[in-house]
């Protein structure tokens, strides 16, 4: 597949490396050049300066062709414009973006952007941790998330939907 990943942090880096050693052809847009030193010296993809909302940073990284793309700069607006860009304008199949800001969780909601939001991911793994008997999330992938909770005897013999 090729895979365009837009934020070269902590998370874009690694997934691009993780992309990259599974065999996919990757190329990573970044606004900083030195940001590309986190992929380190074995990272065969195409690495990109500029905006990952940039129509020609995009062709550059050879959009027309791509399967799939994932915004995880750590700005929110730009993964949210760069996601519209991405699944809107040039029609990619599969398009995730990085939501830092869990207030913003609707506005996504209601463009319909696939999002991964690390706060609530990360607040309730650790909740799960800290508080015994409290559910927790058993798979997250696409779509689909499975819950394990427990619910009391007041939900006993109850049908949950």
């Amino acid at each position: 597949m090729h895979i365009i990943v837009v934020g070269c942090g902590n998370v874009g880096s690694q997934l691009a490396v993780l992309l990259s050693t599974e065999g996919h052809d990757v190329a990573i847009i970044d606004k900083n050049p030195e940001s590309f030193k986190r992929l380190g010296p074995t990272f065969n993809g195409v690495k990109l300066t500029g905006y990952g909302f940039d129509k020609a940073a995009l062709i550059e990284a050879g959009i027309e062709e791509c399967d799939a793309l994932a915004a995880v700069t750590n700005e929110d607006n730009a993964n949210m414009v760069t996601a519209e860009v991405a699944s809107k304008i040039f029609n990619i199949p599969r398009v995730v973006a990085r939501l830092y800001d869990s207030e913003r969780e609707a506005t996504f909601q209601q463009l319909g952007i696939n999002y991964v939001c690390g706060t609530t991911m990360i607040a309730q793994m650790l909740l799960d941790k800290l508080v015994e008997g409290h559910g927790h999330y058993l798979t997250i992938r696409g779509d689909l998330e499975l819950i394990e909770f427990i619910a009391g005897p007041a939900v006993d013999k109850q049908k949950l939907v």
